[in-house]
């Protein structure tokens, strides 16, 4: 049984923030002070990713483990009440995320998701560090040098002799 009454329910629910998380701002101050500058909520891609890194071709996705149901995760356990409803919700919302990355990887864009648990105290630098590793790799190998192979033989031009004058 929920303690709280439908009204107070409501209001709780109600306040729980879309944009500018807590988790998101970690992650945002992280890619800034590394250098990394990004768009946030880019309203022409599919899902509004929350951070768009134009220059990567890459976006972050930074998910709530209940909101988004994180598979294996402690924080994604549905409410005692209600749970048809919860469940149902939850997965709407993981076919959603699917469905817009699939979107996103067909436009040429990189997917990134980063889980809420993730940037808990004792997972947080190598989650940050992972995902700059990751993002350089990303601009490395999208923006590899091509390496020019000389022929095996290279002709030898003779210089004529230069006129003494």
């Amino acid at each position: 049984m929920d303690k709280l009454t439908k009204e107070q329910r409501h209001r709780c629910m109600a306040a729980i923030r879309g944009k500018d998380t807590k988790p998101e701002m970690i992650v945002r101050k992280y890619l800034f002070s590394r250098g990394f500058r990004y768009r946030l909520n880019h309203p022409r891609l599919p899902g509004h990713p929350d951070i768009v890194l134009r220059k990567y071709r890459t976006v972050i996705f930074v998910n709530g483990c209940f909101w988004h149901g994180h598979e294996g995760c402690r924080y994604s356990h549905l409410p005692r009440t209600n749970v048809a409803y919860w469940q149902a919700k939850i997965e709407r919302n993981k076919e959603r995320d699917k469905r817009e990355q699939r979107e996103l990887a067909r436009m040429g864009w990189h997917c990134i998701t980063v889980w809420e648990c993730e940037l808990k105290p004792a997972k947080r630098n190598e989650t940050l560090e992972s995902l700059a590793y990751t993002l350089n790799h990303i601009y490395l190998k999208d923006r590899s040098i091509v390496r020019y192979e000389f022929p095996e033989e290279i002709p030898i031009i003779a210089a004529e002799p230069e006129p003494e004058y």
